[in-house]
């Protein structure tokens, strides 16, 4: 048996790592090879290529980077086609993976793709062309396999990995206590995101936000986690241009400093579902490009007037969302306040955060690998 995987960045290596540990227990003897991170590799992955090398976002930033990324997906398609595996696996990525897959199907493979593009927020349509590309679609969200049914494409929900790795009920205090953070204090977790162009677009107007959230709140607290080593660079620089005082900056370990915290400030994206299962109040920022905004905005193609997980999957606006111009300091922390000083507004949102969690809980990894399991089975 031969496994082929691609994993986009460091949340597709993740995915990935907890596949592979499934279908190690259905195919002992299976070999496994393609594109991934040292999560993968740990798990016996022999990787062609790294994951970071497809972590591109924004359609100016893919635009920069396309004949690089054209080159790889034409050498990884020679390569997978001589190698044959009896499955490829792009886990998602769709902006290269789904390509590949198509190219892959058309030739006799077996394709899935794991983790949906979020057709709900774009064109609902491109369920069928993505339909063309995979023989499975594996969804982390529930919302996503009727979308699929209505255009005859084999989609399942799995459940979401990071719902079965968050407990049901977080310990603040512990959390405190391994970062050495006083219990009493109010903390304010700041997330720019884990690219360097969030990063730079981002963090600077959350350090103001929180200078002058400390105006009001003496004693806070400040805590942001550096995704890596290079991310920690950017940070450092950004916290030199704004120094704060009482924050701190540490390696990873992002799951635990939004436990520890009161309320979270952070980048539109995985990280708002994170917080979420958490079970933290927060506030959702973005900014891309001025030219991507430009075209997104002009072609029409956001479908949807929320953009945050927790708000999509509550189909209600729980958690502020502060976009593109409404991204200012001033809006941050007047979102801010209400979260820190309404203990009512913050003791609703628990049971809504709590029921979704248990919802997306249904160990997914074991769940993915049983649908490609069954597929594998098919023929």
């Amino acid at each position: 048996m031969r496994i082929a995987l691609v994993a986009g960045e460091a949340s597709g290596d993740l995915l990935g790592a907890g596949l592979l540990r499934e279908l190690k227990q259905r195919f002992p003897s299976a070999e496994f090879a393609g594109v991934g991170g040292p999560r993968m590799r740990a798990e016996g992955m022999r990787t062609w290529h790294e994951s970071d090398e497809l972590a591109v976002m924004g359609l100016a930033e893919v635009l920069r980077h396309l004949p690089r990324l054209l080159r790889l997906r034409k050498d990884l398609h020679a390569r997978l086609l001589d190698w044959k595996p009896d499955v490829f696996i792009g886990i998602d990525a769709p902006d290269f993976n789904l390509g590949l897959e198509k190219k892959l199907r058309r030739a006799g493979l077996r394709t899935v793709h794991y983790v949906s593009p979020s057709i709900w927020a774009w064109r609902q349509g491109r369920a069928r062309k993505i339909g063309d590309s995979a023989d499975l679609v594996l969804c982390l969200f529930p919302m996503e396999p009727p979308i699929y049914e209505r255009h005859g494409v084999n989609a399942r929900f799995v459940g979401h990995p990071l719902a079965d790795s968050f407990p049901l009920h977080p310990d603040r205090d512990a959390a405190r206590e391994t970062l050495a953070l006083p219990q009493g204090a109010p903390v304010l977790a700041l997330l720019p995101g884990s690219r360097l162009g969030e990063i730079r677009r981002l963090l600077p107007v959350f350090l103001q936000s929180a200078r002058l959230l400390a105006e009001s709140k003496p004693d806070l607290r400040v805590v942001i986690p550096a995704a890596n080593a290079a991310c920690r660079s950017e940070i450092e620089a950004q916290m030199r241009a704004t120094p704060l005082a009482e924050a701190r900056l540490i390696d990873g370990q992002a799951d635990r400093v939004m436990i520890a915290s009161d309320v979270v400030l952070l980048a539109s994206g995985t990280a708002t579902l994170e917080a979420m299962l958490a079970k933290r109040p927060m506030i959702v920022a973005y900014r891309i490009s001025a030219l991507t905004y430009r075209i997104v905005m002009g072609l029409g193609m956001m479908k949807v007037n929320r953009y945050s997980l927790p708000n999509v999957l509550a189909n209600e606006p729980v958690v502020p969302e502060l976009m593109q111009d409404d991204c200012t300091a001033e809006n941050l922390v007047a979102a801010l306040l209400r979260w820190f000083d309404d203990a009512e507004a913050r003791e609703t949102l628990e049971p809504r955060f709590l029921a979704i969690h248990e919802k997306l809980r249904r160990n997914a990894s074991s769940q993915a690998a049983d649908a490609i399991a069954e597929l594998l089975g098919a023929r």
